[in-house]
C-alpha cells in the first residue's frame, strides 16, 4: 500500500494494489475510488483531503492477530 499526498492539488491518492483500474466510481464530490474487473478496490482518490483529514500527521500501527 501507498499512500501519496500532492500539496499543489490538496489531493491524496491511497494505491492498494497494482492491479488495472476497470471501472472509477465517484462516493461523494471529493472521493472517488477505483475498481479491478472483479470490482475489488485498486485506489481510493480524495480532493481537498486538508478539509477531509488532518493532513498534518500520518501513522500507521500495524496490529498483531497473535499478541504476546
Amino acid at each position: 500500500m501507498k499512500i501519496k499526498y500532492f500539496e499543489d492539488t490538496d489531493t491524496t491518492l491511497v494505491e492498494l494494489s497494482n492491479h488495472t483500474i476497470s471501472e472509477t466510481k465517484e462516493i461523494n464530490e471529493n472521493i472517488y475510488i477505483d475498481l479491478d474487473e472483479q470490482g475489488q478496490l485498486v485506489n481510493m482518490t480524495i480532493e481537498h483531503a486538508s478539509a477531509q483529514a488532518d493532513m498534518q500527521e500520518f501513522a500507521f500501527q500495524r496490529i498483531s492477530a497473535n499478541p504476546p
